[in-house]
C-alpha cells in the first residue's frame, strides 16, 4: 500500500466528500477517485459506500481506517525521528578503542557530551587490530587506533600527536632530573605492558641498540595497573604520554626525557572512506578537528 493513497483515504474519510478531500489535499476531484479505486484494486475491497451522501465507509473502509492512522502516524513519528537525529538531540554514537587510544578522545567526548546530551555514547575496548574491520563491516561509526589500516575503503585522520615517555613516583631518585641517558637505567625496575605491540617492540630494540640492560620484571595487563604501580613507588615506566598528562599536570607523576627515545605515536581516527557518517559521528569529528 502506497502511504500516499492511504493519506488521500483518510481524508476523504474524515471529509465525508470527494470533493472537500480534493480541496483540502489541493487535488483535482479525478484525481482523488483514482487514488481511492488504486487501494480498492490493490485490496480486493470497495472502501467506499457508493452513492451515500455523506460518503460512508465499508465495513473493509473502517478497518482500514484504524490501520492507516497508525500507518500514518508511523511515518509522522519516523520524520520526527529523523529530525531529532539530525539535531543531535537522540541517536548513538558508536566508537572502537584500544585501551590508550580512549586517552586521546576522552576531551572531545566530554565536551560532546556537554552539547548532546540526548545523544547514547558506546565506547567499545578492542584490539587495534580488530578495529578497522568493525569501522569498515558497520559495526562501528568510527575507531581510534594508532596506525594506518592498509584498506583503501578507509581513511585516517590524525587526531592527536603523540609520544612514549618515561615517568616515576614523585619520591623517585631520577624525579629530580630533567633528562637521563639510556645507560642511566640500568639499575632500574620496569613495570612493562604485558601486550605486545610494536612499540613495546621499539622501546626494547632502542635499548638493545644501546646495549643498556633493560629490567622488566613485572607485567601488568593495563596501563592503569601500571600508572597505579608507579605510583606505589614499585618501579618506572614508558607509557603513551597522552596516558599520563593528566598524572604530571596533578604532580602525582614525574616526567623524565630519556636523550635517546624518540618514538612518535600517532593517533589516529578511522572512517569508512566515501560514506556519509552519521550525525552523531560527523560531530564528533568536528569536535576533534577543532580541537
Amino acid at each position: 500500500m502506497d502511504l500516499g493513497e492511504l493519506q488521500v483515504f483518510l481524508t476523504v474519510a474524515k471529509e465525508g466528500s470527494f470533493s472537500r478531500a480534493a480541496e483540502r489535499l489541493y487535488r483535482t476531484q479525478p484525481a482523488i477517485s483514482l487514488a481511492i479505486r488504486k487501494l480498492e484494486d490493490s485490496l480486493g475491497q470497495p472502501l467506499f459506500v457508493r452513492g451515500a451522501r455523506p460518503v460512508r465507509l465499508t465495513d473493509a473502509g473502517t478497518l482500514l481506517r484504524d490501520y492507516a492512522e497508525r500507518l500514518i502516524n508511523l511515518r509522522d513519528e519516523v520524520k520526527k525521528g529523523l529530525t531529532e537525529l539530525e539535531g543531535l538531540t537522540r541517536g548513538e554514537l558508536s566508537l572502537g578503542v584500544n585501551e590508550s587510544s580512549i586517552h586521546a578522545l576522552l576531551p572531545a567526548l566530554a565536551k560532546f557530551r556537554e552539547l548532546h546530551s540526548g545523544v547514547q555514547i558506546r565506547v567499545h575496548r578492542m584490539l587495534s587490530r580488530e578495529i578497522p574491520h568493525e569501522v569498515l563491516n558497520y559495526r562501528l561509526d568510527l575507531g581510534a587506533i594508532s596506525f594506518v589500516p592498509r584498506d583503501p575503503q578507509l581513511q585516517a585522520t590524525v587526531i592527536l600527536k603523540d609520544e612514549l615517555t618515561l615517568v616515576v613516583q614523585p619520591r623517585h631518585a631520577l624525579a629530580k632530573k630533567r633528562e637521563v641517558d639510556v645507560a642511566d637505567l640500568a639499575a632500574e625496575t620496569f613495570i612493562a605492558h604485558s601486550v605486545e605491540s610494536p612499540f613495546r617492540r621499539r622501546v626494547i630494540e632502542l635499548f638493545a641498540r644501546h646495549r643498556a640492560a633493560l629490567n622488566m620484571p613485572i607485567e601488568m595487563p593495563t596501563i592503569e595497573s601500571i600508572k597505579r604501580f608507579v605510583q606505589m613507588g614499585m618501579g618506572v615506566a614508558i607509557v603513551p604520554r597522552m596516558c599520563v598528562r593528566w598524572e604530571i599536570e596533578h604532580g602525582w607523576m614525574k616526567e623524565v626525557k630519556i636523550r635517546q627515545l624518540n618514538i612518535p605515536r600517532h593517533v589516529y581516527l578511522v572512517s569508512r572512506r566515501g560514506a556519509r557518517l552519521p550525525h552523531a559521528a560527523a560531530e564528533l569529528v568536528r569536535i576533534l578537528l577543532g580541537e
